[in-house]
């Protein structure tokens, strides 16, 4: 299975519910868990979606087995929490009064109502797991940025990422197929490598479907 950013993403009844956003893996064992697919069409927020929902994938599709109304049922990628500060501990970044200041008057709430609360955002995925974007940048162990994620390829049947796909650039003519045993290190907007940008640039160029 390829998992490219942007393809469109249907449910089991050929709604478009989305397009695929980010791919969620656990950067030692390599295994993908879920797909964020990006809100739009039918989706007012970015959802996370299991990857034993995927009936099929295709250059320019992904289809899922369920349809619209069990994927709404489905968790958000991101959800905001007000947490109540703990001044001994929280930093007072966006903070809310609460109740709302703009639902105060006269006679009701004081100046200052208490308690304070602190804006947090949660994301419903493990906590080790990185929603990887595709064109998250690459960096090779010489710290040269060679390219950017084109996109993640999965064996189906350990559901664990093989390969990624290395787009050309500045320093790369042409795109590249990596091994995923090649990664050091794995964050959500970059990816470092192994190996030196010396040793990609003389890979054989990657053609789908080969």
């Amino acid at each position: 299975m390829e998992f490219k950013q942007g393809a469109e993403v249907l449910s089991s009844d050929g709604q478009t519910v989305g397009t695929l956003k980010r791919v969620v893996l656990d950067p030692k064992t390599k295994k993908v868990a879920y797909l964020v697919v990006e809100k739009g069409f039918l989706f007012t927020e970015d959802k996370v979606i299991p990857i034993d929902f995927i009936k099929k994938v295709t250059e320019k599709s992904i289809e899922l087995k369920a349809d619209k109304s069990k994927l709404d049922k489905l968790n958000k990628f991101e959800e905001t929490h007000y947490v109540p500060i703990d001044r001994d501990t929280d930093e007072p970044e966006a903070f809310f009064w609460y109740p709302p200041l703009s639902g105060m008057n006269m006679g009701g709430y004081p100046l200052f109502p208490q308690p304070v609360y602190i804006e947090k955002t949660a994301r419903n995925i493990p906590q080790n797991y990185v929603p990887l974007k595709e064109g998250a940048r690459v960096i090779t162990e010489d710290g040269k940025h060679i390219g950017n994620v084109e996109r993640v390829i999965m064996d189906e049947k350990s559901e664990r990422a093989t390969h990624l796909v290395i787009s050309s650039g500045v320093l790369l003519k042409e795109k590249k197929l990596v091994p995923t045993h090649w990664l050091s290190d794995v964050s959500e907007d970059e990816v470092h490598l192994s190996v030196e940008s010396g040793f990609l640039e003389r890979l054989p160029e990657f053609e789908h479907g080969h």
